[in-house]
């Protein structure tokens, strides 16, 4: 595939029917209160659970839905079925060819169980459907109401396989992510029980107040703040005071205010890092003890700073006061107000995963999409911004910094195994597909909006998405409404092409034939997506010039991209028109090339017919 870059920007250092911008808009509120013990022995815990949960919906409430994860990991559990199924499984969760979660035993298994559960002190009657507890309840949730829901449960941390678990290949004894019994999310759309499958999450913005008791050898890290430090010890102490601990366990006690999840992990070997930031939050750093990761985790301490600098400036500011980088899980997983990383990579590695895993904290844990059902929001949006900021902070100088994002989604096009990027995380037929779509094709949605829009239109446009919609349930609608409003363009067929169709983009450069003394150019749409197109003409004598043609249903323009070079706008090209002419003020021996996009940023997917260059 041929494909001339010439040039790049440098202005960086489904669609919802009620979105979080419509007047109308409510989202849900919970309360947690928690209280764990962990019995690091057997790797089973008990707790309960005070859930005060605030009805903000129109609507009353009959029942609830809480979220067991767990329980996935279980033989001939959903997640087991569908890993035994898919065409590509996930290879972390695969050993000789076959299912790990098929051939755990009772004791190695997870589970997540409620055993009592009172609304306002009267019982209620529940019933586990795998992933799922269903909850009627005593009386309806009216309107604007608040209801108290407590609970008992047990839980049993599986052998890590899929983000949480225990005794990680790394060594790391417990990563306790998606541990305790969730609340369901209700929106506009309704209940949103999802099953634990494979993929992604959805939770309500509330506030916790756990507490974790377990043996005192442990050094705890994750969401929240500690409240107790003094009696804790194990780094979050004052420098230069004294902790005396009491017996064989310690109650660590975290708050955790606005936040739609609470993940913590803990192992008698973690180092404890922490690393005040003048401009910033407080970052801590838990790993393990291990000869073979400490000089590269000392060192991307500061580099871990440079990126929230690079997130806050470039997205909005970081709402918190700490962030914690911990190493656990399976590879990377972004949590609130922290994240877990396997700690065993190349410098280069662990600053990368760190970058990305960071970035969710705004395109996720502060920007909270439903991304069960809009993963390239979240997964794509922090690719795009990682990217950027992976190309600053290790000083990779690369012209087109999404140059990845767009390889993956062309080979995508090419395997024949695309599928909207509305369809939900969990049914996409492929691993391959859903990653390309969430990760790749997300991306694109950004830096291609940038080649609509503008670069600085592009910029202005995440701004205002994070600071209209930070501690919201953004939507796809959201965005599109946000750069609408920044560039004063229309467009919603930018967005109903790209996200809820597989259409793809081609235009190419038809012909090219002498008229007179000038030049006549016709170009041709081949793919059913519509675009915009920039052109670079080249002289023979090495002038440069650019001629734009606006895409009609945008009813706008944007700016000059490159403002160094005479620019001609032409009339626009209507979409249901397949072929465009326009002529050139010189004659055809004087072309040496004219080029369709020289930035690359439209995701055209045939580069051959892009460039016309004239015979040497």
């Amino acid at each position: 595939m041929k494909r001339i870059t010439l040039f790049f920007f440098a202005a960086f250092s489904g669609v919802s029917l009620l979105s979080a911008q419509d007047p109308c808009y409510w989202q849900q509120h919970v309360d947690y209160t928690m209280d764990v013990n962990m019995d690091v022995k057997t790797f089973q815990y008990t707790g309960t659970q005070k859930l005060v949960y605030t009805n903000n919906s129109p609507d009353a409430l009959n029942r609830v839905f809480y979220h067991l994860y767990y329980n996935a990991f279980q033989p001939g559990s959903e997640m087991d079925i569908r890993l035994q199924n898919i065409k590509d499984p996930d290879k972390r969760m695969m050993e000789d060819g076959k299912s790990r979660i098929a051939a755990l035993s009772e004791s190695e298994m997870g589970y997540l169980h409620a055993q009592s559960l009172t609304q306002d002190g009267q019982p209620v009657t529940f019933k586990e459907e795998g992933t799922i507890l269903v909850v009627d309840l005593a009386k309806p949730i009216p309107a604007g109401g608040k209801t108290t829901l407590d609970m008992t449960f047990k839980g049993q941390l599986p052998l890590q396989i899929r983000r949480s678990g225990r005794n990680s290949k790394e060594g790391v004894a417990l990563s306790m992510s998606q541990w305790y019994p969730k609340l369901s999310e209700y929106d506009f759309e309704g209940w949103h029980p999802n099953p634990y499958i494979a993929r992604e999450f959805h939770g309500v913005w509330g506030n916790f107040d756990v507490k974790l008791t377990l043996d005192k050898d442990y050094t705890v890290g994750g969401s929240g703040y500690l409240q107790n430090p003094q009696e804790i010890g194990h780094g979050y102490e004052t420098p230069g005071t004294t902790v005396k601990t009491k017996g064989k366990t310690l109650t660590w006690h975290f708050v955790a205010p606005n936040v739609h999840d609470f993940m913590w992990a803990a192992d008698p070997d973690y180092i404890h890092d922490v690393l005040p930031m003048e401009d910033g939050p407080t970052l801590h750093f838990l790993y393990k003890n291990n000869p073979d990761f400490i000089e590269n985790w000392k060192k991307f301490q500061p580099t871990t700073a440079e990126a929230m600098r690079f997130y806050s400036k470039n997205v909005g500011k970081y709402p918190y006061d700490q962030y914690s980088v911990i190493q656990g899980g399976d590879g990377g997983m972004e949590y609130a107000m922290s994240t877990l990383i396997t700690g065993g990579r190349e410098y280069g590695s662990l600053v990368g995963v760190m970058a990305h895993e960071m970035a969710h904290s705004w395109f996720q844990h502060i920007l909270a999409t439903n991304e069960s059902e809009h993963a390239w929001m979240d997964e794509g949006f922090t690719s795009f911004i990682s990217s950027l900021c992976m190309n600053e902070i290790m000083d990779q100088e690369k012209q087109n910094p999404f140059e990845g994002s767009y390889k993956g989604y062309y080979a995508l096009v090419n395997s024949g195994l695309e599928m909207p990027q509305t369809t939900h995380a969990d049914r996409y037929t492929t691993n391959f597909a859903y990653s390309i779509a969430a990760y790749s094709k997300g991306s694109i949605f950004l830096s291609q909006l940038g080649y609509v829009i503008g670069q600085d239109k592009l910029m202005e446009t995440i701004h205002k998405y994070f600071d209209d919609f930070k501690f919201k349930h953004p939507t796809p609608n959201d965005i599109k409404r946000t750069a609408e409003k920044v560039s004063g363009m229309e467009l919603n067929w930018y967005l109903t092409d790209w996200t809820m169709t597989t259409n793809t983009i081609d235009y190419g450069i038809k012909s090219v034939e002498a008229e007179g003394n000038k030049t006549r150019v016709s170009l041709e749409r081949i793919g059913e997506m519509p675009m915009p197109i920039d052109i670079l003409v080249v002289g023979e004598d090495g002038t440069q010039e650019t001629y734009y043609i606006p895409l009609r249903m945008m009813f706008g323009e944007k700016d000059n991209p490159y403002p160094t070079l005479k620019r001609t706008v032409l009339d626009n090209w209507a979409w249901a028109y397949p072929t465009y002419e326009f002529t050139l003020d010189m004659p055809l021996e004087k072309v040496k090339a004219i080029v369709i996009d020289p930035s690359q940023l439209m995701a055209d997917v045939d580069g051959e017919n892009n460039v016309y260059q004239a015979n040497p």
